[in-house]
């Protein structure tokens, strides 16, 4: 393995706990798992393998997903998702493990909101208001709102055991945490609570005040907004006048859910330097906000099965193969058995045999899927050679031979980025608990995917 910098002494994977995974999902006390973080870093994809994995070993479980991209429902086998849960056909554990999965409908959450909490006539009149309409369907904050909101009915119903949520795609992680406060801000604010006052005082008052009162700000404002805008927006506020209260306490029912000790929050990110920085943003949030962190799932790393062959030596190997010089030699037979020598002295083939430029020498241990992608169109292109020995110094061969040692190089850069990147992260939260899943060569799209990421998740962290 390649020699650990100073820094990542200080801050390494050493000095932080490892993150086990299967004690959480086994821990029948844990009722919800968050997966969030940044945009892109494969959280839906967690919370689905951790959904799959949770139900094969006894849970109840539902997930709940905001992915617009459907690749949950695809993974799953699903047709399509919506805002009820739907069994998963293909995955049972024992004890009576089930997997349901949905995806949230933003508007029509916040339209069963207002049909359960308001007299028909009146939750009519609001469905069917074209500010409602234009708030339901994106305001601000309101798809992170109506995710907590699910979040809690589903909680409600006590039909899972545990609850896997998969978080908004947020441009900032805090939106997640941020919007059920800044939505029951908004319907408490001046500005609402002013549009509302006319259908509070009621009678000729109310009219008298509205007639007096909105002529006021209504030029102003209609110029801004636009007369009919003003009007619906009153009439919406008027309808929702005995519903505000509710939004707010729900709000705040659904903050001291996240924060009660059978919530587990794992911040996902990926061996990136602007995804770890958010994850750090949102360590410390969580931490400020008292809510229960699990740890970190650093996602998609990459690895290499023959990390014992330096960038530089790899580079500098490859630069003496295009000149037709005799590699760097070290002790023992290091190199890919059948791979001819490259040597200036094509009388003595044998001695390019040992050097350690051929990248295969690696160690037994599993490698990534990209390494084991690697290795094997290395292992394929000496077994072609061993067929062809006519010629010691086959410039093709040589040639071949140098590109791949290249992509070698840069692969080993990339190992040697991610580990600083991360080590950055451990250094800054050596209190968080870690662990890495590796970079698979494609895409998830099947049960089988998700569950080889389900025990990539749970596999012990290699500490050597």
């Amino acid at each position: 393995m390649a020699e650990k910098t100073p820094e990542a002494a200080a801050g390494g994977l050493d000095a932080v706990p490892a993150l086990e995974i299967d004690p959480i999902l086994d821990d029948r006390g844990t009722r919800i798992i968050v997966c969030c973080g940044s945009g892109g870093v494969g959280k839906t994809t967690t919370a689905a393998a951790l959904g799959v994995r949770a139900a094969e070993r006894g849970r109840r479980v539902v997930v709940l997903t905001i992915d617009p991209a459907r690749r949950l429902a695809q993974s799953m086998g699903i047709d399509a998702l919506d805002n009820t849960p739907r069994k998963v056909d293909g995955v049972k554990g024992s004890d009576g493990g089930e997997l349901h999965a949905m995806m949230l409908d933003m508007k029509r959450t916040f339209d069963e909101i207002v049909e359960a909490h308001a007299e028909p006539a009146r939750a009519r009149a609001i469905l069917e208001n074209p500010f409602y309409q234009s708030l339901s369907a994106g305001f601000a904050g309101t798809q992170e709102y109506m995710a907590m909101e699910k979040l809690g009915q589903l909680r409600a119903r006590d039909e899972w055991d545990l609850i896997v949520v998969d978080t908004p795609p947020s441009r900032s992680a805090l939106d997640f945490l941020d919007a059920p406060k800044r939505l029951g801000s908004f319907l408490d604010g001046k500005f609402i609570k002013l549009l509302m006052a006319p259908a509070k005082v009621g009678g000729r008052a109310g009219m008298k005040f509205l007639n007096v009162g909105m002529s006021m700000m209504s030029g102003t404002l209609g110029k801004l907004l636009g007369g009919q805008f003003l009007g619906d927006v009153q009439t919406f506020v008027a309808a929702m006048d005995t519903m505000f209260g509710g939004f707010r306490t729900r709000a705040d029912a659904t903050y001291r859910l996240l924060q009660a000790p059978g919530t587990a929050f794992l911040v996902v990110a990926a061996p990136e330097r602007d995804a770890l920085r958010e994850a750090a943003y949102f360590v410390e949030r969580l931490a400020a906000e008292s809510m229960p962190l699990a740890g970190l799932v650093l996602n998609r790393v990459h690895g290499s099965g023959a990390a014992r062959l330096s960038a530089e030596r790899a580079r500098a190997a490859a630069e003496n193969l295009d000149e037709g010089r005799m590699v760097d030699q070290g002790d023992g037979k290091t190199g890919l058995r059948g791979v001819p020598a490259m040597s200036s002295e094509p009388s003595h083939p044998a001695t390019a045999a040992d050097s350690p430029a051929r990248p295969s020498a690696a160690p037994e241990a599993a490698p990534t899927a990209d390494a084991t992608e690697e290795r094997s169109s290395t292992v394929e292109h000496g077994s072609a050679v061993e067929h062809d020995n006519s010629t010691d110094t086959d410039p093709e061969i040589a040639r071949l031979t140098a590109g791949l040692l290249r992509l070698h190089a840069e692969r080993m850069r990339v190992l040697a980025r991610e580990q600083r990147t991360r080590d950055r992260f451990t250094a800054l939260h050596p209190e968080v608990a870690v662990t890495e899943v590796t970079a698979l060569p494609g895409d998830v799209h099947d049960l089988a995917g998700l569950r080889a990421v389900g025990e990539l998740l749970a596999s012990p962290r290699d500490r050597s």
